[in-house]
């Protein structure tokens, strides 16, 4: 599990937004899949905590941007007619889902 979850929380973040780009935006999967990866800027939320990287926390809920609220946005931003700002939810959606996988193989640990 130690060597696998570096794999899956990184593939996660900068892989799989170009896997689901090309699923969903055939004709602009390259800009689509840098939108969805551009939902990683939520970690910017990180360096409001001290210390601002602690490879024992789990980010959810802890983070501003990583909790219920902002998910809650996040889901809403789904709804607007604009094919980036879907993106971008599909992103920071699928940037928590990586960070609770992540948080569970800690405490599985």
């Amino acid at each position: 599990m130690e060597f696998l979850q570096p794999i899956l929380h990184y593939g996660g973040h900068w892989i799989a937004p170009f896997l689901f780009a090309a699923l969903i935006w055939h004709d602009k999967w390259s800009i689509a899949g840098l939108v969805i990866a551009s939902a990683n800027l939520i970690d910017l939320d990180h360096l409001l905590a001290d210390p601002i990287f602690d490879s024992n926390r789990c980010s959810i809920g802890f983070h501003l941007l990583h909790g219920w609220e902002a998910a809650i946005i996040y889901v809403l931003m789904l709804w607007v007619p604009r094919w980036w700002v879907r993106a971008f939810a599909l992103g920071a959606l699928w940037h928590l889902a990586v960070d609770y996988g992540d948080c569970v193989m800690m405490k599985a640990a």
